[in-house]
């Protein structure tokens, strides 16, 4: 039987896991893309990187701790990252912090408080919820050309509802409030709307 798509970053995940708990090291990340909509059984499609929106920082207010911009990566992360990479041939970056860029204009509000958690040996992953991923989905889908983005088919398979894509799309407008963008966003809407309908 073949492995399902998710198979081998969860086991990228469990690995590193268990590198941290052999160090005695505990990290925190929450995880977007199609890791996050694998994992939580929206999509079954394969996906050969695991994108790191948010690392946890322990020991600090709200109990259980805050999120933080990912890069860089905690340094016992990185090296399990990359001794994982090594043994199971996986490319250097499969495991990265590209998205965390988000932080510059800011994560839908009340994120942190939505993610499903799954442990793997050292390794907390937060999976970022359906509902933030509508917002991320739709902000991925206008900024990379649209109707067209390969991020739209992710958003339809999210069925975001009426009330789901007004808020998300309130929110996309504050992250880049020209116009050119506004229009490139209404179409994006619109084409979900009609594919939903």
């Amino acid at each position: 039987m073949p492995d399902r798509p998710i198979a081998a970053i969860e086991r990228g995940l469990a690995s590193v896991g268990e590198l941290l708990a052999i160090d005695g090291v505990e990290v925190g990340i929450a995880v977007v893309g199609g890791t996050a909509l694998n994992l939580l059984g929206i999509v079954q499609r394969t996906t050969s990187d695991v994108d790191v929106l948010a690392v946890l920082r322990t020991g600090s207010d709200p109990p259980g701790g805050t999120l933080v911009p990912p890069d860089p990566l905690p340094e016992p992360l990185q090296r399990a990252i990359a001794r994982v990479a090594r043994d199971f041939q996986l490319p250097p970056d499969w495991m990265n912090t590209v998205v965390g860029l988000q932080w510059q204009t800011g994560l839908p509000p009340g994120l942190a408080g939505r993610l499903h958690w799954r442990r793997y040996g050292g390794l907390r992953v937060g999976l970022v919820d359906r509902y933030d991923l509508i917002f991320l989905k739709l902000y991925a889908s206008a900024d990379s050309g649209g109707p067209t983005s390969v991020h739209v088919q992710d958003l339809l398979a999210l069925h975001p509802s009426e009330r789901d894509l007004e808020t998300a799309a309130a929110w996309v407008r504050e992250q880049d409030p020209t116009p050119a963008f506004a229009g490139i966003l209404t179409e994006v809407t619109t084409y979900v709307r009609q594919r939903l309908g």
